[in-house]
């Protein structure tokens, strides 16, 4: 783990393009606090006069970029070094600020919806300034019957801020207060694991005893406060129920599909065609298993090569790699990556305290940052190609779309993102004259499947029981939810892998379950919708153009719509047997290049 006081600027961000301090942020804080002062003055005007109704649209657009950098600013401060005491104060006051603008904000939505749709439709007609948000109006009417009157409103808004309260206690647990276990593995290197030491050791050592010394000191960790673990789920699955009860959905799945009017029969089918289609998954293990020559093979086995192939990628050589390898997606495409893996935008290497994995956030009036912990593997190659599908894509919807319409669903997020990790392969492959670095990319392209449609597709399915359990009035407890992972890994895998007792509890180290529920399933959404559009730029790289469109449409429609108008359809279960149907054909070619070299 590097300390950051040693790592040049140019792999860290620089987070004066938000603020260059805390004095400016308090200024920006006074603007948004007198901004919010003039919304009181419009309450019982917009249902009667549009402009009235224009003003405050205008008014609240301007508060809310304001509050995107009040925000995210102690945020991303946080996940540089989440025992930083002063940032963790301004998060406090940011969230209590918010919390008070939501309670005196809302009789907005109500009062909207007091003026009839045909009236709102006229006026969209005649001011420019609501033609921009007309999707979102529509949204509006769409989705009333999830708005409360004015009262329940407020009401509800006091417990915004408690609301998120769970999600923030799992953070300090999981990475302010967590202690990493120390192991001295076969090689004498002795040092804690972490979680970016875990994903290092998984897909590099080759000694499957300190594999396993890796995965027991990580689990263990966790297992040490599965009790309190599990109690920040419970608290977040009763309070997503308590939401969905309140506002008038069926179930918290409904919500999370009604939101961006995506059918049920789109989850089920992908949940129904994923099981239905084990058998490709189950041959990958059985083949890595021989290859690998293992009398048992366990999860924390998936990781590692099959081939000793253990090459160190550089940062600089990777996103020179990245960069070259999205040309088929034309220059201006390049030149807008270009500008993104230039100094200040990424974060790149684990230090101590900073958050886990990775992710890109977008600021609209400044641009997308990207947190990295690059640990120099393959694997972190192809998270750096994915990180910079999502950063590439906030660009072209900031660029083309208003701030109204810039922010795309998390539907179709994944796609440009998994979209790229294919683009990374076939450059890859395309410029490896080395048989064994060939093997290794058809593992990862296998690899991906495996975690990002199968693994997500069973995470999903772990998600929608343990929302069941709740709204079915039962209990939650560790041991129950060890259960429902121990079975969904059994029906995914069968007996092929050894399902560890450690390995029950991966559910207290998956941080969406925790901050983004119902996101992981649209991983596996987003896995099939680039299959096809990527098979699409492929056949035809006059398709290019429709590939892009749908990354400069931000959220001007429903996700389904702007897949159709891409070329793809999801109602449609063929989309996810096609996943499946690749998964064998790249297995086929692993097992020839296997056979060439003798190892199975």
């Amino acid at each position: 783990m590097k300390d950051r006081k040693s790592i040049d600027k140019k792999y860290k961000w620089n987070l004066n393009d938000i603020y260059e301090n805390y004095d400016i942020w308090e200024s920006d804080l006074e603007k948004f606090e007198k901004l919010t002062k003039e919304v009181p003055k419009f309450k019982g005007e917009i249902k009667k006069s549009p402009k009235k109704f224009v003003e405050l649209e205008i008014l609240m657009e301007k508060i809310a970029k304001l509050l995107d950098r009040l925000y995210l600013y102690p945020y991303m401060l946080k996940d540089l070094d989440s025992t930083d005491e002063i940032t963790s104060i301004k998060m406090q006051e940011i969230e209590m600020i918010y919390s008070k603008f939501a309670t005196e904000t809302a009789w907005i939505s109500p009062e909207m919806l007091e003026i009839p749709e045909e009236t709102m439709n006229e006026w969209i007609k005649k001011y420019p300034e609501l033609q921009e948000r007309k999707f979102g109006l529509s949204e509006m009417y769409r989705l009333r019957k999830h708005v409360l009157s004015e009262d329940k409103e407020q009401l509800l808004s006091h417990f915004a801020q408690f609301m998120g309260s769970s999600s923030d206690i799992y953070a300090e647990l999981s990475i302010s207060d967590i202690k990493w276990n120390t192991v001295k593995f076969s090689t004498g290197e002795e040092i804690p694991v972490s979680n970016g030491v875990y994903s290092k050791i998984l897909a590099t050592n080759r000694n499957q005893e300190d594999r396993k010394l890796a995965f027991e000191a990580l689990y263990k960790s966790y297992e040490n406060s599965k009790n309190t673990f599990a109690a920040i789920y419970r608290a977040i699955v009763q309070r997503n129920v308590a939401s969905c009860n309140a506002r008038n959905y069926e179930s918290s799945l409904d919500r999370a599909l009604e939101n961006k009017n995506i059918p049920r029969e789109v989850y089920f089918s992908l949940v129904e065609s994923t099981q239905e289609n084990t058998a490709p998954l189950r041959r990958y293990v059985e083949l890595r298993k021989k290859a690998l020559k293992l009398k048992e093979y366990h999860y924390y086995d998936n990781s590692i090569n099959i081939v000793d192939y253990n090459k160190i990628f550089k940062y600089d050589d990777a996103k020179e790699m990245v960069l070259k390898s999205v040309e088929p997606l034309g220059e201006d495409y390049q030149q807008k990556m270009k500008r993104a893996i230039s100094e200040g935008w990424l974060d790149v290497f684990e230090t101590k305290n900073k958050r886990s994995g990775a992710y890109s956030i977008n600021i609209y009036d400044v641009h997308p940052y990207m947190l990295l912990n690059y640990q120099e593997t393959m694997d972190d190659v192809f998270t750096l190609a994915h990180e910079l599908g999502h950063t590439l894509h906030s660009m072209l919807s900031s660029e083309a779309q208003p701030y109204s319409t810039a922010d795309y669903t998390i539907f179709v997020a994944e796609v440009a993102s998994t979209f790229n990790e294919r683009l990374i392969l076939d450059y890859m492959l395309k410029n490896s004259n080395d048989s064994l670095e060939k093997i290794a990319l058809l593992e990862q392209a296998l690899g991906n499947i495996v975690g990002t449609y199968y693994i997500q597709t069973l995470f999903a399915t772990y998600e929608y029981e343990a929302h069941k359990l709740i709204e079915e009035y039962k209990a939650i407890t560790p041991d129950i939810l060890s259960e429902i992972m121990f079975n969904l890994f059994k029906k995914y895998f069968g007996d092929m892998v050894t399902i560890d007792e450690l390995q029950k509890i991966i559910w207290a180290r998956i941080p969406h379950f925790y901050n983004s529920p119902f996101y992981v399933y649209q991983y596996a959404t987003s896995f099939a919708s680039s299959a096809k559009l990527y098979e699409d730029l492929k056949a035809n790289l006059e398709n290019r153009e429709k590939y892009l469109t749908l990354l400069k449409s931000g959220g001007n429609n429903h996700p389904m719509e702007q897949l159709k108008l891409a070329g793809v359809d999801l109602t449609k279960k063929e989309s996810f047997d096609a996943v499946a149907k690749e998964f064998d054909r790249l297995l086929d070619i692993l097992e020839n290049e296997l056979k060439k070299i003798n190892l199975i």
